[in-house]
């Protein structure tokens, strides 16, 4: 699969969860954020944000931004004052006689001014200071980014690297936006956007259509996710991590599937890593990345044994570790690397068991590459413990290290040749299969670790 095939179904998988109310939001701001970035940027709106602002449209905007403030446009508003003894403003008789008799008939003294003042509260300056804000707070959040020179930053701000400073100081100092309330949380309303989109003034139409863009792209507008998927100033310059998630939407979509339940994303619960949870007949939970710590699951590998003479390899591997250890004070163990999909079925029966699937992805076609996968997945599949004890192959007699066949799973990119089918591979210890044929294939997969 190519970059756009990617990028088409990673969309339409996030669509899809979007419209249901169901999204994993952490998992996508972790996956699609770019390395440098700290943990601010794990919450998914903010990553949007800081996306939005690195469009050149909005640049542009603020570029041109301190020319067009000098005709903000304000509306003359009336406001009317209770006075005893001395005036300002207006006197408005009409309204002077009522009160006077709605209160004391005889007081002289009481009068209602009128005095003409600047609003600056009307809904295309509303619109504007919104606009104002987002950009502000996310340019602030990302600023020692956005002034270094990193190659996923925008050339168009590091071109111009006084502009951050100018909006900066714009917000914190412009007289005419200072004067302008701060929007509550539910504005601009739908009627402030309009109105400022047939705006006579450019400045106002294109802040309402930089809003409108924003809100595609938090509502998961599919050209907009796309872009974003697209857009290398976020996504890794290599495609493997994309790669890795639309793997893990092709997993849950299939558990979905199988199990007719829809997924629970983010559980929120003390001390679980789990990305999604599906409570079908059996509860599946999906880990993605991680080492499912909470479950208890490791893959470290087993120490060195006592009772033969070590090879000269383990030898040397066992005696660093030991200086290491003396060092560092601390006690190393050797471990495996982490699979990439974890999936866990945690069957309903009593006494309660387990059932895993270890999946490794690998976007390669590399024969090398691919064997590596194969030896990584076997790997995790000999070493997979639960409370320190091994998963398969538990007892010396046993040599069933790598479960039924069934429990691990490699994901490769396409080849350009001939490649056993699953039903072929029904005798290997794990399964491979190319990035093509998980829809049609994965179902059979997961099936038979279900069963």
């Amino acid at each position: 699969m190519n970059r756009e095939e990617l990028i088409e179904g990673l969309t339409e998988d996030i669509l899809a969860y979007v419209m249901n109310g169901g999204f994993p939001q952490r998992e996508l701001a972790d996956s699609l954020k770019y390395e440098a970035l700290d943990e601010r940027f794990e919450d998914y709106e903010i990553l949007l944000d800081l996306h939005f602002i690195l469009k050149p449209e909005v640049v542009e905007f603020v570029e041109k931004l301190s020319q067009r403030l000098r005709n903000i446009r304000t509306e003359t508003k009336t406001v009317a004052k209770t006075q005893r003894g001395g005036i300002d403003g207006h006197i408005n008789w009409g309204s002077t006689v009522k009160t006077r008799y709605a209160t004391n008939p005889h007081d002289r003294s009481l009068f209602v001014t009128e005095n003409r003042s600047e609003d600056y509260d009307i809904p295309e300056n509303l619109v504007l200071k919104k606009l104002l804000s987002v950009i502000y707070a996310t340019l602030r959040d990302a600023d020692e980014y956005l002034k270094t020179n990193y190659e996923w930053v925008s050339d168009r701000w590091q071109q111009n690297g006084e502009l951050i400073d100018d909006l900066q100081r714009i917000v914190d100092r412009n007289v005419h936006v200072r004067r302008i309330r701060d929007p509550e949380s539910y504005e601009p309303t739908e009627r402030m956007l309009t109105t400022a989109e047939h705006s006579r003034q450019v400045v106002y139409r294109d802040a309402a259509a930089l809003l409108r863009t924003r809100q595609r792209l938090h509502d998961g507008h599919p050209d907009e996710l796309r872009d974003l998927l697209d857009e290398n100033a976020i996504t890794p310059d290599d495609q493997a991590r994309l790669f890795e998630l639309y793997v893990l939407f092709r997993f849950i979509s299939t558990l979905e599937k199988l199990q007719d339940t829809q997924p629970i994303f983010q559980t929120i619960k003390s001390g679980r890593q789990e990305i999604a949870r599906i409570d079908g007949e059996q509860e599946i939970v999906v880990y993605h990345d991680k080492s499912a710590s909470d479950r208890k699951l490791s893959f470290h590998t087993e120490s060195d044994p006592d009772d033969r003479e070590l090879t000269r390899a383990e030898q040397v591997q066992k005696t660093a570790r030991s200086v290491a250890s003396n060092y560092f004070n601390k006690e190393f163990r050797n471990h495996t690397g982490r699979p990439d999909v974890i999936v866990l079925e945690v069957k309903t029966d009593e006494p309660l068991q387990y059932e895993y699937l270890i999946a490794e992805v690998k976007h390669s076609t590399r024969e090398e590459t691919i064997r590596t996968g194969i030896k990584e997945t076997l790997e995790y599949l000999a070493f997979l413990r639960v409370n320190e004890e091994y998963v398969f192959g538990e007892h010396a007699e046993e040599e069933n290290y790598f479960g039924s066949g069934w429990n691990g799973l490699l994901v490769v990119q396409d080849l350009d040749q001939d490649t056993p089918s699953v039903a072929e591979q029904v005798d290997e210890p794990i399964t491979i299969l190319q990035a093509n044929n998980l829809d049609e294939d994965l179902e059979q997969v997961l099936s038979s670790v279900l069963r």
